[in-house]
């Protein structure tokens, strides 16, 4: 058995000389972390030896962090594990489903070897893709993050997602689940749940790659008001793609937890969210802003093209808005639309410095972000997202200090150790 296995069968692991960022707030401080079972047992601060650390033969492995950072796994708040890096949506939607639920699990366990180990699922790119993929995940068959899975996106006729030609008609040829009405909302809600989603996700807005404006708000307000009943009737979270102003306001009047995108946010819907803002979560997905608007040439999409032309005005209006959001304290969290040839999954730890050299966070802002708020949105606030004593031991050993150098997180080999419920994803070499 090599040390490595040793360390992964163990049940309780106590991390010594670590430096411990645990994303409440404070800053990094020396100390001891016990780890049992799946829990964070015990947290010591300085070099007092923790309880249980006698030694390797009394059933505790001890890992000597040689003064690395020890920190919560990464949360990604958006997470598509079926966009398989491809460039462009066609590669994606008429991928076969037996290769495309393959390509899944490939995509979770690239984004938990890069310190994602928590997903809220933003939208599958078919309807039962995520929810095999976080079953299989959870019994342990495959590797991947915790999952919170989605369907694919509602839309309406016309919007979003509505990818088949006007002469061509044909819903195999659509990434969204097309609606029309509130009594089609109501029963494309209800297949969702029988799938077994935890997330109901509606298009309210358009995208301009698609060819639908990304400031058009398609669905009618009995529609989502649809939505929201039929989930809510069986306890479902919501989340929208709303990049316009007032699809933005649908979600603050409807109570849409999950606001993705969010650029164009006016005043009034500023103050809206800021209103609830105990209520709801934006992921602007900014990196697919930069990247579509700077960094796809290769894939076709020139700099000065119109298409990354109205990206680059998109982008800097969501940098504006980020900005005044975080200032009015809504929660920002990272992840957006990884997972195309120019936003590779394993990429996804690239938002938490986007969002300090952009968008005014400190260093520590942005890594809660990664962390406390990701537990937040994960629904599980009270024990993911931080290393606390009790909360679930989802943890990673980082080569240096990321309140200095918020890039390390970008750097797989700067994550010395990847731990997530108790056990060893990536086992340190010390």
């Amino acid at each position: 058995m090599s040390w490595e296995d040793a360390v992964t069968e163990t049940k309780r692991k106590l991390f010594i000389n670590a430096q411990i960022l645990d994303a409440t707030g404070e800053l990094p401080y020396a100390g001891q972390v016990l780890v049992e079972g799946n829990r964070i047992k015990k947290i010591t601060k300085g070099s007092a030896p923790a309880d249980g650390s006698q030694s390797v033969t009394d059933g505790t492995t001890v890992i000597d962090c040689k003064g690395a950072t020890l920190m919560p796994g990464m949360i990604d708040s958006h997470l598509h594990l079926s966009w398989n890096n491809a460039p462009g949506i066609d590669p994606i939607q008429f991928m076969e489903v037996e290769e495309h639920m393959l390509v899944t699990m490939e995509m979770a366990k690239l984004v938990l070897d890069s310190g994602i180990t928590s997903g809220r699922g933003a939208a599958a790119a078919k309807p039962r893709l995520d929810v095999v993929a976080k079953r299989f995940i959870d019994e342990g068959r495959y590797p991947g993050p915790r999952y919170l899975s989605a369907g694919p996106e509602i839309t309406t006729v016309g919007g979003l997602g509505d990818s088949a030609p006007s002469h061509i008609p044909h819903e195999g040829l659509n990434l969204g689940l097309v609606v029309s009405g509130p009594e089609e909302i109501r029963r494309t809600v209800r297949t969702l749940i029988k799938y077994g989603v935890d997330t109901i996700k509606l298009n309210l807005s358009g995208e301009t790659i698609a060819g639908v404006g990304a400031e058009e708000t398609p669905m009618a307000e009995e529609e989502v008001a649809m939505a929201v009943q039929e989930a809510r009737r069986r306890n479902k979270t919501l989340a929208a793609h709303a990049r316009s102003s007032e699809s933005i306001k649908q979600c603050v009047r409807h109570g849409i937890e999950n606001i993705y995108h969010a650029s164009f946010a006016d005043e009034e819907a500023l103050d809206m969210l800021e209103a609830a803002k105990d209520k709801h979560f934006v992921a602007p997905g900014i990196a697919w802003l930069i990247n579509t608007s700077q960094h796809a040439e290769e894939w076709g999409i020139k700099p000065d093209s119109p298409l990354a032309i109205e990206y680059a005005r998109e982008l800097e209006s969501c940098v504006e808005t980020m900005k005044k959001m975080h200032k009015r304290g809504i929660r920002i969290c990272i992840g957006g639309d990884y997972g195309f040839a120019w936003t590779p999954q394993g990429t996804n730890a690239t938002d938490i410095k986007t969002y300090v050299d952009l968008l005014g966070f400190s260093p520590m802002e942005a890594i809660q972000s990664a962390t406390k708020y990701g537990g937040e949105i994960m629904e599980m606030g009270n024990e993911l997202g931080m290393i606390k004593e009790g909360y679930l031991a989802d943890i990673l050993l980082i080569d240096g200090d990321p309140i200095q150098d918020v890039g390390l997180l970008q750097q797989r080999q700067k994550i010395l150790a990847i731990m997530k419920d108790g056990e060893f994803h990536k086992a340190p070499r010390l």
